[in-house]
């Protein structure tokens, strides 16, 4: 499975953003999905990830109540809805497909390119 992540930009501090991950491939909804962010200097962290079905979502505390994962496999799509975005929250936001909606890098086999957020203060 292919990934392409978009969606990312520049926004002030408070505003929002919508990322988008398209997949290609007649399997993706066989795939939880994940996303990380890599902040300059520092390793890349989970996000936030969903289940194949959708009917299981998980956050990172930092993000808890603010992003929102969601997909739609029949648009081979998954999407992270970020509200009241804070500077800290500025990385490079990757999306990563694998067997279960897991917490580490290591267990997503399939990886799109970033896209980047920029939350100014």
């Amino acid at each position: 499975v292919q990934l392409q992540a978009s969606g990312g930009g520049l926004v002030q501090a408070g505003g929002s953003l919508r990322l988008s991950c398209a997949a290609s491939g007649r399997t993706f909804g066989s795939y939880a999905v994940g996303w990380f962010r890599q902040a300059p200097g520092k390793e890349r962290e989970f996000v936030a990830a969903i289940s194949w079905s959708g009917g299981s979502t998980y956050y990172a505390d930092s993000v808890k109540g603010r992003f929102t994962i969601s997909r739609d496999n029949a648009k081979n799509a998954v999407y992270l809805q970020m509200n009241s975005l804070k500077p800290e929250d500025t990385a490079v936001y990757y999306c990563a497909a694998g067997d279960s909606p897991a917490g580490k890098v290591y267990e997503y086999p399939y990886w799109g390119q970033g896209t980047l957020v920029t939350v100014s203060s």
